[in-house]
Order: structure tokens, then sequence, then C-alpha cells
């Protein structure tokens, strides 16, 4: 069993109104996200959730589509960590359709809410993250050695009928991380610590990596930065990649040949309407069971966060201390 596990990929929810859930229920239905029932997040449920399957803390994301929401959101998230700060950090969103914006959060998020690193969608608003209106941001995060979790918008229209978390997901990762190859941004900003949501997009990225490396870099695939094999095969290499959903040989096996076991971390994708307890259990259960790993780095998975959240591990160090 996992025990002390910090989980990157976990989402929260501000206080809303049952006439608010409702709504945000039959537009994901409407995107033919086909839940039963509104879904509603609680500090307590999932704390208890947590209590119950020895996850020590959870990084919270949550990214409002307005720069109202957003910052309203950052302003809780901020408030449950003062409230729980050995159970809780914050991952704060940032509105990347607007640089000069996002950089008003960034200072705000790190100086007024003391959030522990950022988080960002990989199409915000229609605007991709290797968008070069956004090198400003890019250079800001680079400076401030932030860790950076990159989440794919999973309230888009469906896809031939079906929902965006299924599928779309994945891809829309891929497309996104790849850009960010290609525009040059991993080359020229070395010092973000990038996490990649679902394994890289479902396992999606790791697998296609060996195909990117293959073709990549050959003259009829266009290439501004000239970006050579060896160079993508390092950039891909300092991805780190979460467990959310993909705790599976077929997701795990491909991320390893990719990357290193120090560079996976546990995600549980707690708190989206798509995740129960039974479905983030068993996606952990599998992971626990994993062949490809020795059973110490398996159970560094559950840790190796510590190593982009100095903030963190501080707290959990001091919760550790006999008053």
């Amino acid at each position: 069993m996992a025990e002390g596990w910090i989980d990157v990929h976990a989402h929260f929810s501000p206080p809303s109104t049952a006439e608010e859930r409702n709504g945000r229920w039959q537009a994901m239905r409407e995107a033919r996200f086909l839940a039963p029932e509104p879904f509603h997040w609680t500090v307590e449920g999932t704390l208890a959730y947590m209590d119950r399957t020895g996850v020590a803390m959870q990084l919270l994301s949550n990214i409002p589509k307005t720069v109202a929401a957003l910052r309203a959101s950052n302003d809780y998230g901020a408030s449950l960590v003062s409230a729980h700060p050995s159970r809780f950090g914050l991952l704060a969103a940032l509105p990347t359709d607007d640089p000069t914006t996002a950089l008003a959060e960034i200072e705000r998020a790190s100086t007024d809410l003391g959030a522990d690193g950022f988080a960002v969608t990989c199409r915000y608003n229609d605007v991709y993250l290797g968008d070069p209106r956004l090198e400003p941001m890019w250079a800001e995060l680079d400076r401030r050695h932030a860790t950076v979790f990159a989440h794919p918008d999973a309230y888009a229209p469906a896809v031939q009928g079906r929902p965006a978390p299924l599928l779309e997901v994945g891809f829309e990762t891929v497309r996104t991380i790849v850009d960010l190859l290609y525009a040059g941004v991993l080359r020229r900003y070395p010092n973000v610590k990038l996490i990649v949501a679902h394994c890289g997009g479902a396992g999606a990225l790791p697998a296609a990596a060996g195909r990117l490396a293959l073709l990549g870099a050959d003259p009829w695939v266009p290439n501004p930065h000239g970006l050579t094999q060896a160079e993508l095969v390092d950039h891909l290499a300092r991805l780190y990649l979460d467990t959310a959903a993909t705790g599976f040989p077929s997701s795990l096996a491909p991320a390893l040949t990719m990357t290193t076991a120090d560079h996976l971390v546990y995600g549980s994708d707690s708190g989206a309407p798509c995740s129960t307890e039974a479905s983030m259990e068993t996606s952990k259960q599998s992971l626990l069971a994993f062949g490809g790993l020795t059973h110490r780095q398996r159970a560094e998975i559950g840790r190796n966060a510590l190593s982009l959240f100095p903030a963190v591990r501080t707290r959990l160090d001091a919760r550790a201390v006999p008053a």
C-alpha cells in the first residue's frame, strides 16, 4: 500500500451553489460527458479519501477560463493551503491567453498566495502553450526555476461523439508538447520543470517519442530552430510525467523508454468528474504491481515530487517534528 505519497494531479472546485453545479452538469452532458449526476467537490470528502489511501498531500489545481474566475479560484486554493498546510499545496492557475495577465498572476501567486508551483492548460481559450506571444511568461517561469503542471482541456467539445476526457485530452497533450519542442521553448527555458499530465497524454507522448526521434529532425519536417535528433531525445527525457489514470504497463513501459523512473510522479486525478475512487485505486494498484520498476522505484514515485516542490517538503517536515 502507498503511504505518505504526494499527489501532483489533484483538482479542486471553489464553493458553488446547487444551481451552478446543475448548470455545469447539463453542459457536460451536452458535450457527451454523460455523468449521472452533478459533481460536487468538498474539502472533507477529499481529506477522507487521502486518509484512506495513504496520500499525505495533494497539489491542487483548477484552471477556469476567465481571469476573474481564475484569480478567485487561486485565492480559494491558497486558503485551503493556509487551513491545511501539511495536506494541500497550490499550483496556481495562469491565464495563458494573455502574457501580461499571466505575468501579473505569477507575481501575485508567488508573493501574496505562496503558491508551490503553477498550472497551465495546453490550449487556453484557443491559445496553445507554444504561442510566441507567451515568450515573456516562459522567461519569467525559467527565471524563477518554477515547476509547472501542464493539463489538457478536459472540458473541450466532444470529438466524434465521445467526451474529451476519454481520448482527446491525450491527443491535445501530444500536440502541445511537440509544439513546445519545435517552438524552441524547452531549449530556451531549461530551468522550468514541466510535469505533463496523464503520463504524457494517456501515455501517447512516450509512445510517439521514438517516431519523433527517428523522423523529427529530418529535412522534410519544418524545424525553424534546427533541433537535432539528440536534442529532441534530451528535451523529452527532461519532462516529468504523472501517473493519473495511467498506472498501467501500456503507459508506464513507453514512459520509461522516454525518461527515467525518477521523472515519474504520482498523480490520481482526484477531484475530476471523470474519476471515481475505484478508478483511482485501480490505477494506483496497477502502478504498484508494475514489473518494469523495482520495488524501491515504485515506492519512490509517490515521493519524487518532493524534489520539485521544496516548500512542500518543508511543510511536511515541520508536521513530522513533535511539538
